[in-house]
């Protein structure tokens, strides 16, 4: 079974205090997860994040997702990857001293978008790494655009791009909340299930991110979750909040309270 975990920003970060990590989360988070591929040895694994207070502030600043057209412009975008780079590298050690045998995929080293959206990336170093049982990272980063020069890729539309070649089973998106609130900004209901067809009535409560986030928060994320599952048949995709009991549950297909988004059999 192939599965896609992302980690969150707000649960890896403080987004309200820029270039902040946090570290004894992110240790707990990489422990999680070695603990499923220990009690689990045929779980195939792509792990993203998102780039949290690193990448969002600086991006914001520049103006990056728009598009990039002059010098001053360029120096914002390689701005937003050093900083998605740093919280990048800090992931990966912590998975590597949990004894996890991790490898970063930058987009930006390989992604090519137009308009904003991935139209090309050679997945193939990708698919190797899961053959041989390592744990690919993907995460939130610049891409190089056709139209716009350069944009910002999310870790949602990284995965959409690498679902359609490597068609997981499931997507777990851990964040801080425990799922999609029906009643937000109360924060009293949570969503058990979202459809094509419900989600547009929660349009009002699918708020965007409290904090920044360039890519477009929850609302964002749910309507690309949904148009997935609409093109992979059978695809569960849960939105849960990130504890490490959960993350551990939740990858060994144990039950975890959250929001589910699937497509009804017929």
């Amino acid at each position: 079974m192939l599965t896609f975990l992302k980690l969150g920003g707000s649960l890896i970060t403080d987004k309200h205090r820029p270039m902040t990590p946090l570290p004894d989360r992110i240790a707990a988070l990489a422990q999680a997860i070695a603990q499923a591929r220990a009690e689990r040895h045929n779980l195939r694994l792509v792990l993203g994040h998102g780039s949290g207070s690193f990448g969002h502030a600086v991006a914001q600043e520049h103006g990056t997702r728009q598009g990039v057209h002059d010098v001053a412009g360029w120096r914002g975008f390689a701005a937003v990857w050093h900083a998605a780079a740093q919280l990048n590298r800090l992931i990966v050690d912590a998975l590597h001293e949990a004894g996890l045998p991790a490898v970063a995929f930058p987009p930006s080293a390989g992604v090519i978008a137009e308009e904003g959206r991935i139209v090309a990336w050679d997945i193939q170093p990708l698919q190797a790494a899961l053959e041989a049982h390592l744990l690919p990272v993907v995460y939130g980063d610049v891409a190089f655009d056709t139209v716009r020069g350069g944009t910002i890729v999310s870790t949602e539309e990284v995965f959409a791009y690498l679902a359609e070649s490597l068609r997981p089973q499931r997507i777990l998106i851990a964040g801080v909340e425990p799922g999609v609130w029906a009643d937000y900004p109360a924060c009293t209901r949570l969503v058990p299930e979202i459809t094509p067809h419900s989600v547009k009535a929660l349009s009002a409560s699918l708020q965007g991110s409290a904090a920044t986030d360039v890519t477009g928060g929850m609302a964002t994320k749910v309507h690309q979750m949904v148009h997935l599952a609409e093109k992979i048949p059978g695809l569960k995709i849960l939105i849960f909040r990130g504890t490490p009991a959960w993350v551990r549950q939740a990858l060994l297909g144990e039950p975890v309270t959250g929001t589910w988004v699937r497509v009804p059999t017929p």
